[in-house]
Formats: structure tokens, sequence, C-alpha cells
């Protein structure tokens, strides 16, 4: 079974890769998307959203780390992903699944699933421009305003020459509600001869499991359900080989945020300080009621000392609270 992280813009940064792959069963990581419009972009923009190109294109912990690109003319992107591709990057991941507006009405992402053809001229010219020996592969949506064309896009994407493909069950429309239409990554599946993945609304090792019966997959990318529990790749893989694992802990999970709040601290100016906390502790409110009270308490904060005391004292509390009660 395989686990990649989700490319999720303005949260799943090189930091946030780092952080979760060193937690462990992460297996790859996607950077945030790079909009490419009519040029070949310089080397610093490529290492600024991938700088584990400095280190073979691999987190510390060792995970590969596919470069992901956005745009809707075929040549630019391809002469883009075969200049990465020179620089090092593990793979070229082609985005058509973003749903935002603001992507969509610059002609990237989810747009593009309203036609095929499309579909089929990115990824077909980027396989062309980039070496045989460097993955090129693609994420979609179910379609744009309804489902109907799933088939389709899945279709142009393996005919072109992609790898792989990641699914998100939903379609541009459904947004992020659930459900998440699974039963349609089987289909996908089944039609052609790629790996498939599947992405959407896995939170759970239960929806993990869920997934797999109704899809088929052995692939499975994770976004939202690893921020809200950073050890789910674990517990799905010791699941995988009949293993148990111990649950990432409160107090463990603290460390974490302690260090995660000293990395960006220095890597955001200072009327941001907390914010990227802040912002993983509302993922983490889902599994950890501890994250909640936590947030509360420092979402007003925007002292280095103040925030790390209540981190300090929310860990010290849990780790008493957990004590055995004497006899």
């Amino acid at each position: 079974m395989r686990i990649l992280l989700a490319p999720m813009e303005g949260v799943v940064d090189a930091i946030m890769r780092d952080l979760l792959s060193t937690i462990g069963g992460i297996d790859i990581c996607v950077t945030e998307f790079i909009r490419i419009n009519d040029h070949i972009l310089p080397d610093k923009v490529f290492y600024r959203r991938c700088p584990e190109l400095h280190n073979q294109s691999l987190t510390t912990s060792g995970a590969p780390v596919r470069i992901q690109l956005l745009g809707g003319k075929p040549q630019p992107i391809a002469e883009n992903a075969s200049k990465v591709a020179a620089l090092g990057a593990s793979a070229i991941d082609l985005n058509f699944g973003c749903p935002a507006k603001t992507v969509n009405k610059s002609d990237g992402g989810a747009c593009l699933l309203k036609d095929p053809h499309r579909l089929y001229d990115i990824i077909s010219a980027t396989r062309k421009h980039v070496p045989n020996n460097i993955p090129v592969t693609a994420k979609i949506r179910l379609g744009f305003n309804d489902r109907s064309r799933y088939l389709d896009n899945a279709m142009a994407a393996y005919e072109a020459g992609a790898n792989e493909l990641t699914v998100h069950a939903r379609s541009k429309a459904d947004g992020y509600r659930p459900p998440a239409y699974w039963e349609y990554i089987t289909e996908i599946r089944e039609a052609i001869p790629i790996t498939v993945t599947a992405n959407g609304d896995i939170w759970s090792l239960d929806d993990l499991q869920r997934c797999q019966k109704v899809s088929g997959c052995d692939s499975f990318m994770l976004g939202r359900g690893l921020l809200a529990c950073p050890d789910l790749a674990l517990q799905i893989k010791a699941w995988d080989n009949n293993e148990t694992i111990k649950p990432l802990l409160w107090p463990e999970l603290c460390k974490l945020l302690l260090h995660f709040f000293e990395i960006t601290v220095t890597a955001y100016p200072p009327k941001y300080m907390g914010n990227r906390l802040k912002q993983w502790l509302f993922y983490l409110c889902r599994q950890y009621p501890e994250a909640q009270t936590l947030f509360e308490q420092i979402k007003r904060y925007r002292d280095r000392d103040n925030i790390i005391n209540a981190i300090q004292k929310s860990m010290d509390e849990a780790s008493i609270n957990e004590l055995p009660l004497s006899a």
C-alpha cells in the first residue's frame, strides 16, 4: 500500500512536508502548484517551491518530492517541465484538479476538465519534453460542472502518456462537500492500465478501509486527513502489515507543534507570527480536543514567548493527566 501527501496550497509547504514525512508512513510528497503562463521560469522559483531539489528531490527523511505545475498552455508547461526535470525533480505532476475560482478563471486547474482534448495536449507535450526515466503524473477531479466526463478525462490522461493518475472523487462543483464518490474511481481504475491513486474524504483508518473496498486501489493520497491525524499514514501502514502501533498522543504532538512553531517563526514576518501554527491547530481540532483549547488560548497572541508557554502548558497538563493513578 502506498500513501501520498496531497499538495494543499498555502498549507503543505516544504516545512510541513518535512515534518509529516518524518513522522512516517508517507511514500511520496507533491509540492504546492507552480503556475505556468507563457515563459520559462527562473531556477529560483522552482527552488523556492521545492527546496528539496537541493537534496536530490527528497525530504530529510527520504520521501521523494514531485513538482506540481499548473496552467492551460501545453508548450510553456512542457518547457518548464523539461527545465525542472534537469534540476533534479523526481517526477512532474500536472494539476487538473484545483477548484479555486481564481485559478479556474486564469485557465488552470479543474476548468481544463471541460475539454479532455486540452488535458491530452498538455500531458502529451509534457511527456515528450521530459526524459522517460522521470514520471509524468496528473491529478484530476471527476469533472467540472458535473461528473459526466470522468472516464473521458481519465482516458485522455492515459493516452497522452501519464504514468500515474490521482483522482479526487468529486467534481469541481462538488467542492469539498461529503461524500467523495469513490465508486467512480473503480471504473477509472478498471479502464486504464496505469496506477490510479484514490483521493478524497480519507480522515481515518476506517475511511481508508472503505475507500479501498469501494475503489480497489492500493495507492491513496491524503491531505486534510494527515493534517488532522499526523500519524494516519503510520496507522494505515501498520494495518496493511497486520501490525499495531501506539497512537500519537497529545504531549508528543505538542513537541512537534513547538518544533513547527520555531521553524515558522523565522520563515514568516513577525506580523504573521503563529499563523501557521493556528492553521494547523484548526485541522488538529478534528482529532484532538486539546487542540481546540490551545487554539482558543493563542488565537490572538503575536508574542513568541506567550505562544511557546501556552504549548508547553498544554503539554504538561496532558502529561499529568496520562500518569497512572496511584493504588
